[in-house]
């Protein structure tokens, strides 16, 4: 089990954006996902890993991959309050699910 976020670089996000951003995007598709497959992440570790999205684009096409194989995501839209204008899609998470199903969709994307 494992779940890929994807941030993006375009954006200038400093550090403490882009982490915030991310646990946003973890939970937001955490609480997307289905029971047994909560329970299976949460049981072998919470595997994570965070990769780098070039743009809004991307993301959406990503998402909208994992809607097709039925995997549980969530795109992320900042509400504007720090460094951001509200509605910047900043983060996709996909997963939790199984780690081959969540390569399929990420797995030509760097680590960030």
């Amino acid at each position: 089990m494992k779940q890929a976020i994807v941030a993006r670089t375009d954006v200038g996000m400093g550090t403490g954006k882009l982490a915030a951003q991310v646990a946003h995007a973890s939970l937001s598709a955490y609480e997307r996902a289905d029971d047994r497959a909560r329970k299976r992440w949460k049981g072998g570790g919470q595997k994570k890993v965070v990769l780098k999205g070039s743009s809004e684009r991307e993301l959406y096409e990503l998402s909208e991959i994992a809607d097709r194989e039925r995997l549980p995501n969530a795109v992320i839209r900042d509400a504007g309050h720090t460094q951001l204008e509200p509605g910047t899609v900043t983060a996709l998470a996909i997963g939790p699910a199984d780690e081959e199903l969540v390569d399929r969709v990420t797995g030509e994307l760097s680590l960030l």
